[in-house]
């Protein structure tokens, strides 16, 4: 996994294509279309995405069907699962200070203060 790979979904199309390849592999067409861009607009967000290595291209008659590599997405999930237990810690951390303040009143104060 690389730094691309995060850099590639960070933008907002481009993620929303990845969830919409998670359906199915769909054309440049279909994506455009069910995303609202324009052609153009798809093909540089699906030529980013090819260049970090979470989509692949292929040719199918006159149109490019776009699909989804697996090996990146497993990459991502190894190296977050590394972070789980720091996240897990601080998480469990973080409920047991909130378990030792003092329960807010649920009623209202008359005067709005």
């Amino acid at each position: 996994m690389n730094h691309h790979t995060f850099t590639a979904l960070a933008d907002p199309h481009r993620f929303q294509i990845v969830e919409l390849l998670r359906e199915r592999p769909h054309s440049v067409g279909e994506i455009a279309d069910r995303l609202g861009l324009r052609q153009p607009q798809t093909s540089k967000h699906l030529r980013v995405l090819v260049g970090a290595g979470l989509v692949h291209m292929q040719p199918q008659a006159n149109r490019r069907i776009a699909h989804l590599r697996p090996t990146p997405f497993r990459d991502l999930d190894d190296w977050l699962t590394r972070y789980r237990p720091l996240w897990e810690e601080r998480l469990d951390r973080l409920d047991d200070y909130l378990n030792t303040l003092p329960p807010e009143d649920p009623t209202p104060d008359p005067d709005g203060i």
